[in-house]
């Protein structure tokens, strides 16, 4: 009787975790049909350029990859001490700056607060202080953003975001500088840094589809003679033509600025332009000092100092023998 409750129980026991098995199997594999059959408009934040420039963030010509897909330019600004010494922790300020009141278009069409991201490239040797070496002042700072490597075997290089605009419009990076003396390919002198910092979505995607983040333009010149709002929203905006009617689709989101009857011109926009951010670079330089030159330079002007200090003390002693002479 036991040996019989007991293969009942490993027969039920197997029955459930292969119904388990079936039901997470089936649950992955929709989640994954889903995502291709009805994908997410998402935002242009710094990770998508690692989708089209894996190796480096910093084209040739001194752009950064971001400005592939947000087209619109907005300011952005860095603050990093102009010297460093060895082996120690500083901070590097990224500013993000926007107008908190505005609000950008969502992919599905609604309205919201913008997002923040940045790209920052360190020199080599340069990379993210890690945890234990970061003062307490500093982690207050930085708060709870992560700070993810660019490439894998590359610690010089980082991105963040997406991150909520409001809060983060300025970005604190606790940043570590290298050692020369345990590391030879590292050399004292100026390095060059470089930013990327993007407000709101993009106006591309990495593929290369535009988003809803556009000001959409009639593709054909002629009369419109009809718009209808499909269910999914947007608009379609169909125009007669010489040789006969086409079909602009306008996804939802950009708010349509012209009416049927109208006549239009290719190139003539027919919604207003909702983007509202932007992306903006800064180039600037550090200083890897070294303690031994900033100790022999305090020494060579204690040197000049003492020297201008005994010529006047000679100068004086000069006057009085003089003047001693003069009264003898």
């Amino acid at each position: 009787m036991r040996t019989y409750i007991k293969l009942a129980m490993v027969r039920f026991a197997k029955g459930a975790i292969a119904k388990f098995m079936v039901v997470a199997i089936a649950t992955v594999a929709i989640f994954l049909a889903s995502d291709l059959a009805l994908p997410q408009s998402a935002a242009a934040y710094p990770f998508w350029a690692q989708q089209t420039a894996p190796e480096t963030p910093r084209e040739a010509t001194g752009r950064i990859v971001c400005a592939n897909c947000h087209l619109a330019e907005k300011p952005a600004e860095i603050e990093i001490p102009q010297s460093v010494l060895p082996d120690t922790v500083f901070e590097a300020v990224v500013k993000i700056p926007y107008d908190l009141d505005a609000q950008e278009i969502y992919g599905d069409g609604s309205k919201g607060g913008l997002q923040v991201g940045a790209v920052l490239m360190l020199p080599d040797g340069f990379k993210i202080a890690p945890p234990d070496r970061i003062p307490e002042e500093m982690q207050e700072k930085v708060g709870g953003v992560y700070f993810q490597q660019y490439k894998e075997d590359q610690d010089n290089v980082y991105i963040v975001g997406p991150l909520p605009g409001d809060q983060y419009q300025e970005v604190v990076f606790p940043i570590l500088s290298p050692d020369p003396s345990q590391d030879k390919n590292i050399h004292f002198g100026k390095y060059s840094v470089h930013l990327g910092a993007n407000r709101g979505r993009g106006q591309v995607y990495p593929t290369g589809e535009l988003s809803n983040n556009n000001q959409f333009k009639a593709s054909a010149t002629g009369t419109i003679a009809a718009i209808s709002e499909p269910e999914a929203g947007g608009y379609e905006v169909t125009i007669d033509t010489e040789d006969g009617q086409v079909v602009d689709t306008i996804p939802a989101g950009p708010e349509l600025i012209v009416s049927q009857g109208e006549q239009i011109a290719a190139g003539d926009a027919l919604t207003n332009n909702p983007n509202v951010g932007g992306f903006g670079q800064k180039d600037t330089e550090v200083v890897l000092q070294s303690p031994a030159r900033i100790a022999g330079m305090i020494a060579f002007v204690a040197g000049i100092m003492l020297c201008q200090i005994l010529l006047v003390v000679k100068k004086k002693q000069v006057e009085r023998v003089q003047a001693a002479e003069m009264n003898f």
